[in-house]
This record gives C-alpha cells, sequence and structure tokens, in this order.
C-alpha cells in the first residue's frame, strides 16, 4: 500500500471519528461511521490471504446492519418527538433498536461473535485500531444517550460480556484472539457503569486504549501472532518480554498497576448505587479473564521452547522496535498513584 492511500485512509479515520463525537445529528454521527467503515476496509483486506477478505467482508456486514439499525432507530425517534437531537432520545423502541446498534458495533455479547473472527483475519497494526480508535465513536453516542437507556437491559449485556469474554478466552491460542475477548470483558465493565458515571466510562476507555496499544504495538514489535511464538520471545528481547508481562498483568486489573484503578472506581460507584451483587459478580467473573493473562505473562517471560522445536526458532527480531513502547508501557503500569486526583477533577 503506498504511502498517499495510507495518508487519506488515515486522514478519513481521523475525520470519521471527529465528525461522529462533535455531532449533534443524527445524521452526522451516521456519516462520521459510515466514513470510519469505509477507511478501516482497506486496511482489513490489505493482506492478500483469503482471512484477510473474509474478515473485511464480516466487518462490512456487521458494520453495515448496526448502521441501517443506528439510522432506523433515530428516524423512528424523530418520526414520534420531531426532534434529530442525539440528546433528545425519548422514544423507548428507538432507545432499544439503538442499544442494540450500538452493541453490534462495539461488539458486546451477545453480539460479539464477529469481533474475534475479524481481529484474527487482520494484520496487528489493524487489529489495534480495530479495538481502539473504532470503538470510541459508538462509545460516544453510548455516552451522550446514556440517560435515555434502559439499566437494565445494559447490565443484563456487561455481565453477560464480561463472563463471555473469559470464559471464551480460556482455550485460545492466537494472541490476537486473546485480545478480541479481552476486548469484549473491558467493554462489559465500562457498558456497566455509563448510566451512573459515565466520566468513569471514558477513564476506563482511555485507559484501556493505553494498555491495549502497548500490547498490540510489543507483539508487533516481536511479530508474535500465537503463543508458541510468545515462548521464544524471551531469548529475542527479555526486557521487552519483561515489560510486556507487566502490562498484561496490568490490563488482568492487579492492584499495583494502572488497570487496577477503573476496576476499583467502578466496584466503588456500583457500590454507592446498592448493586453489591452485580459488583460481586463482575469481580468473580473478572477472575476468568485474569487466567488467559497469567498464561500470556508465563508464556512470555518464564516459558521456554521445547527442546525439540516443530519450527526453527527465532533468535532475532524482524523489525525495529519502536521507541514509543516505552513510553506506553511506562503509562500502562505507573499511573494508579495519580488515583487520588481524579474525585478533584471531576
Amino acid at each position: 500500500m503506498s504511502p498517499l492511500t495510507k495518508t487519506t485512509l488515515a486522514l478519513s479515520l481521523l475525520l470519521g471519528t471527529m465528525t461522529t463525537i462533535t455531532s449533534n445529528h443524527w445524521v452526522m454521527a451516521w456519516t462520521g461511521l459510515e466514513i470510519n467503515t469505509l477507511a478501516i476496509i482497506p486496511l482489513i483486506s490489505k493482506p492478500h490471504h483469503p482471512r484477510a477478505t473474509e474478515a473485511a467482508i464480516k466487518y462490512f456486514l456487521v458494520q453495515a446492519t448496526a448502521s441501517a439499525l443506528m439510522l432506523f432507530s433515530s428516524m423512528t425517534n424523530a418520526w414520534s418527538s420531531g426532534q434529530w437531537d442525539i440528546t433528545q432520545l425519548t422514544n423507548p423502541p428507538s432507545c432499544l433498536l439503538l442499544t442494540i446498534a450500538i452493541a453490534i458495533k462495539l461488539g458486546l455479547a451477545p453480539f460479539h461473535f464477529w469481533f474475534p473472527e475479524v481481529l484474527q483475519g487482520s494484520s496487528l497494526t489493524t487489529a489495534l485500531l480495530l479495538s481502539t480508535a473504532m470503538k470510541l465513536p459508538p462509545t460516544t453516542i453510548l455516552l451522550l444517550t446514556s440517560h435515555s437507556l434502559n439499566p437494565m437491559l445494559l447490565t443484563s449485556m456487561a455481565i453477560m460480556s464480561i463472563a463471555l469474554g473469559g470464559w471464551m478466552g480460556l482455550n485460545q491460542t492466537q494472541t490476537r484472539k486473546i485480545l478480541a475477548f479481552s476486548s469484549i470483558s473491558h467493554l462489559g465493565w465500562m457498558a456497566i457503569i455509563i448510566i451512573y458515571d459515565p466520566k468513569l466510562t471514558l477513564l476506563t476507555f482511555y485507559l484501556y486504549t493505553l494498555m491495549t496499544a502497548s500490547i498490540f504495538l510489543t507483539m508487533d514489535s516481536t511479530n508474535t501472532l500465537k503463543l508458541s511464538t510468545l515462548m521464544t520471545s524471551w531469548t529475542k528481547t527479555p526486557m521487552l518480554s519483561t515489560t510486556l508481562m507487566l502490562t498484561l498483568l496490568s490490563l488482568a486489573g492487579l492492584p499495583p498497576l494502572t488497570g487496577f484503578l477503573p476496576k476499583w472506581l467502578i466496584i466503588q460507584e456500583l457500590t454507592k448505587q446498592e448493586m453489591t451483587t452485580v459488583a460481586t459478580t463482575i469481580s468473580m467473573l473478572s477472575l476468568l479473564g485474569l487466567f488467559f493473562y497469567l498464561r500470556l505473562a508465563y508464556c512470555s517471560t518464564i516459558t521456554l521452547p521445547p527442546n525439540s522445536p516443530n519450527k526453527m526458532k527465532q533468535w532475532s527480531t524482524k523489525k525495529q522496535i519502536n521507541t514509543s513502547i516505552s513510553m506506553l508501557t511506562l503509562l500502562s503500569i505507573s499511573l494508579l498513584p495519580l488515583s487520588p486526583m481524579i474525585p478533584t477533577t471531576t
């Protein structure tokens, strides 16, 4: 792909995202989502491989369905209320349709089946965009309409996402699929608190984006696509493997690291809302995700390759390691001391 094409697609992604997150009109928000979809499809299908073509077709069909549902929801609401403002969502059927449409776009359970398959057919860089940047516009629409959504429906979908994200990631050996189920689980944490504290949802999204970007860029530098390749990473880049282990533990939400901060605040807010049972449930379900994070961390630093490997061992990296990875990793690990400042700024 030529540099001009890459620049055009990157600018289109930026334009689509900015159009959606700054618009108050439903049609403009829908237009931004469509620009994003059309810009990311060439990046997904860039590798000349049947899996990439399949992933691009799946992504296009799913996103087109979700966009049609969202447009139908906004038109139904405008028909009944005469308002095209995003914040004026008052029609109950429109609220239901919008929740389903955004859940499909984000990959929330039970509409999550497309997401791991699309990530598996994409390159690591494109998978990073799908897991982070492409989640921001639907999350923004969900934030703007959170006061109109059904709390019981969102809570049910969130608990289901956390459970399925942890459960289905247990037996995976492909790193992209593991991170896809990790994304589904984290989206559940964001969706469960969005009605009660939208700013906390944004904080969770920002920290999730930071940690996920660090992990994807590290795996892209070492060309790690599955666990068997991750087992040989220690012999190539020991320091990078060590920081990868800490970032994975941070994404799991272990206490001394950055990833513990959003989960701690979400559980605290749910307790204040007298939802102790829900907070206990999602805390227990997050242990499922902790298992495969620990397995990834174990493979990256402790497990050595077998004595008789089936393929040639890679002793050097094929790519030059990006210097920005060190800064992203540092932030992904050490932001927890900033937590006392958060209540004073909100």
